[in-house]
């Protein structure tokens, strides 16, 4: 067996793992191993990034939609740094990653060298896994023990390689591992499927909350509700899972959530937690009877005082429920939920298509609803669009990402990047704010670079919306929030995209459907008017906290500027 250097066989290692593209930035601590990647380049595609925050939540974003490992690239030092935040979101959400960081040569390493820095301490927090490699005959068993636990564990392994070590050549001919991850079977234990069956009969009252844990078990969580009768609420991470017009689906529950979820919850005599760990207490019963389903057992009961877990795969769990539950015959629970839902959806879209101006977030999402295609994928960024999105675009057969439990702005170009590289031939679509879109802006230009014809929308209300909305729902005078303005038409089209500024209502229709007619990068951005994203359903307390705000704000600036007061009173009762 001839030598070769180590950075070409961690190359094959790669390939030979089924990672198809890497996103990074080349650099000092990184280059012998940039050296042996270019030279496979058509089998492992390297996005170069301007960002190495954009690469990390790329790579999770591409985890979150595939399921397969995302891969980022760094130096040590500042690039190390910068890659923390999209690691963070991988951890959060649960999805594999590998970080293959740089650090200064091996015989540096310790003396304080120039962009050194305690990488294996920095990462230790975010990572299953972190090593730093100590010698080049260690690293090709450290890559396939650093894939196999970021899939094993579903989260984030950091391998760290001073530079030096992939030009070492070597035979590779004692292999301690080798590549490959065996998928373990999880099924619940019969004494509490048992326990299970029984609560579900007696319930008269049953609600489903699932989550992207159930995202693969689509038919067997719609027959499992149409058995006991059960209305379906989705968490955010889980939207799309069934089509958001079915008839069981009660849309999300929480701040983003709707009213007839909300009231369902309270109501319940029997909550069943599929594939989520929902943490937002505040919005589920004080002690109602609650069964959870999770694969993972270290999950069960951690946000709510779950009465019985089943540990197992939901989509095997369903179906043993399936076979082995009497149907439930009576339906007034679940019609009496159906007719709250065909209210809010008429209510919804009114709104929606509301002919006034200035513009809004639902009149935004109708024009995109009428251009969006069936199975796209759409990248949300975090903050009020939010909100609009959940609420408004109704999803049917379409993959949405968000960044679920960090809810980090600046996901959703990088998330739309990811979308492009996995799904080429797809229509994809990004959903941003403008404080969301500015802090990771710079990216755009790589989607131009790299001819990915990704669509940007921009909600632009010169400002940070949701902090807005907490800081005045929290009674609070609104600070430092205001953003100033941004044309971020004129930006796309100095980066060699397209751009198109709407400021009016009856010039919605047209810019979309230019844009969507497109084989370019472009960005639609939408001056809209300020709009408090009220909740679902409106709490007492933020009610009375809301009119301190009001009431402050009338004292200081001789002005009271309210919500939709019509739309605020149906959500307070």
């Amino acid at each position: 067996m001839f030598e070769k250097r180590t950075g070409e066989i961690l190359t094959d290692l790669l390939i030979e793992w089924g990672v198809d593209h890497m996103y990074g930035m080349p650099g000092d601590s990184i280059n012998e191993l940039m050296s042996d990647l270019r030279k496979r380049e058509e089998e492992l595609p390297f996005y170069q990034v301007r960002h190495e925050e954009v690469g990390a939540l790329s790579a999770a974003s591409y985890a979150k939609l595939t399921g397969k490992a995302g891969v980022c690239l760094s130096i040590g030092g500042p690039g190390a740094v910068h890659l923390l935040n999209g690691l963070y979101d991988a951890k959060g959400d649960s999805v594999p990653v590998l970080a293959i960081v740089g650090q200064v040569p091996s015989e540096s390493v310790g003396t304080g060298a120039f962009q050194e820095i305690n990488l294996e301490r920095m990462f230790d927090d975010v990572a299953v896994y972190n090593k730093r490699a100590q010698s080049a005959e260690q690293l090709p068993d450290l890559l396939n023990q650093a894939l196999r636990a970021a899939y094993t564990h579903k989260g984030v392994s950091v391998l760290i390689i001073p530079d030096d070590l992939s030009a070492i050549k070597q035979k590779y001919d004692k292999k301690l591992t080798l590549p490959g991850y065996s998928k373990p079977d999880v099924f619940p234990a019969g004494s509490s499927l048992q326990k299970a069956r029984k609560a579900i009969e007696n319930a008269n009252k049953p609600v489903i909350l699932a989550g992207k844990g159930a995202a693969h078990a689509q038919d067997e969580l719609i027959q499992f509700a149409e058995t006991i009768k059960s209305p379906i609420i989705l968490s955010l991470l889980a939207k799309g899972i069934i089509p958001d017009n079915h008839p069981y689906c009660l849309g999300q529950h929480g701040q983003i959530g709707t009213k007839p979820a909300y009231n369902a919850v309270k109501e319940a005599d029997l909550l069943l937690l599929i594939g989520t760990s929902f943490p937002y207490r505040d919005f589920l019963p004080k002690d109602t009877q609650a069964i959870q389903i999770d694969r993972e057992p270290s999950r069960i009961g951690n946000h709510y005082p779950v009465s019985i877990g089943l540990a197992g795969d939901s989509k095997d769990t369903l179906e043993w429920l399936i076979n082995n539950l009497s149907e439930n015959r009576n339906e007034e629970h679940l019609q009496k939920y159906q007719e709250q839902m065909k209210e809010w959806r008429v209510n919804m879209q009114l709104q929606k298509k509301d002919e006034t101006n200035p513009i809004v977030g639902p009149q935004v999402m109708y024009a995109l609803e009428k251009v969006i295609d069936k199975d796209a994928v759409i990248s949300s960024d975090v903050g009020n669009v939010t909100v609009w999105m959940t609420r408004f675009l109704p999803l049917i057969h379409q993959k949405m990402i968000i960044s679920g439990w960090l809810a980090t702005m600046g996901c959703g170009l990088p998330g739309a990047l990811a979308g492009q590289v996995a799904y080429p031939d797809k229509q994809v679509v990004a959903i941003c704010g403008d404080g969301g879109f500015a802090m990771v802006m710079q990216d755009f230009v790589t989607a131009v670079k790299y001819k990915l014809p990704i669509k940007v929308i921009i909600l632009n209300n010169s400002k940070i919306g949701m902090i807005q909305y907490e800081q005045e729902a929290m009674g609070h005078l609104h600070y430092k929030t205001e953003l100033g303005e941004m044309n971020f038409a004129q930006f796309a089209e100095s980066c060699g995209g397209e751009g198109y500024r709407v400021n009016r209502k009856e010039d919605l229709e047209d810019s979309f459907k230019k844009a969507f007619l497109s084989d370019k990068p472009a960005i639609i951005d939408v001056a809209i008017e300020d709009q408090a994203p009220l909740p679902g359903k409106i709490g007492y307390e933020q009610a009375v906290n809301y009119s301190e705000y009001l009431i402050k704000e009338f004292f200081e600036k001789g002005k009271i500027d309210p919500p939709p007061m019509k739309t605020g009173i149906k959500r307070l009762f």
